[in-house]
């Protein structure tokens, strides 16, 4: 997750760019890793990134670069839509003030702008903890490949399958409720 928000705000902030190289640059990135499915991309990393360049990942790196990936471009949609929501006065105020275009995002703009994304900035996240389960396809040990070892010793699907929606549902209610909580903190300033 946090390294799926840093790449965000890093495409994000290329996308928002005026250098045009920069911004073309990102611009790509974002086109690229959105396009395709998760579960290709797991698979490309784990099964094809080794045999193109040479470079082998374990299961773990494969899922990771992956999710980050993924993630992180759609995330950089949601940051550079939510600048791009603020009114423009908000930017020209920052600039006459004397602010560099940079200081200006860090300072005024996405401060602001992060109250109005947070809702689709949670939700990506708890996507991107849905998806973690697709690590399955590459014999990574993740919840539910813990369960499915938990079913074949144990013999309860039923159970060990109502545990792990449990826990899901768990961690995305607490992320819910930390989204509510920086709402509300965000509405008091």
């Amino acid at each position: 997750m946090l390294l799926a928000l840093l790449l965000g705000l890093l495409l994000a902030s290329g996308r928002l760019s005026h250098r045009t190289w920069l911004n073309s640059f990102c611009a790509a990135v974002v086109w690229f890793f959105r396009g395709p499915p998760l579960l290709i991309m797991i698979l490309f990393f784990f099964l094809g990134f080794p045999y193109a360049f040479g470079i082998d990942l374990n299961a773990f790196w494969a899922l990771v670069l992956s999710l980050m990936l993924y993630n992180g471009s759609v995330l950089a949609e949601i940051f550079r839509s939510g600048v791009l929501s603020l009114p423009r006065g908000q930017s020209e105020a920052a600039s006459s003030l004397g602010l560099s275009g940079a200081r200006a995002m860090w300072h005024i703009l996405l401060p602001q702008a992060i109250r109005n994304m947070l809702p689709a900035i949670i939700s990506q996240l708890v996507v991107l903890l849905k998806d973690t389960s697709l690590g399955f396809v590459v014999s990574y040990f993740e919840l539910l490949r813990y369960g499915n070892t938990a079913i074949q010793i144990l013999h309860n699907p039923i159970q060990v399958y109502v545990l792990i929606a449990a826990i899901f549902i768990t961690v995305n209610f607490a992320l819910s409720r930390l989204a509510r909580w920086l709402e509300a903190r965000g509405q008091k300033t």
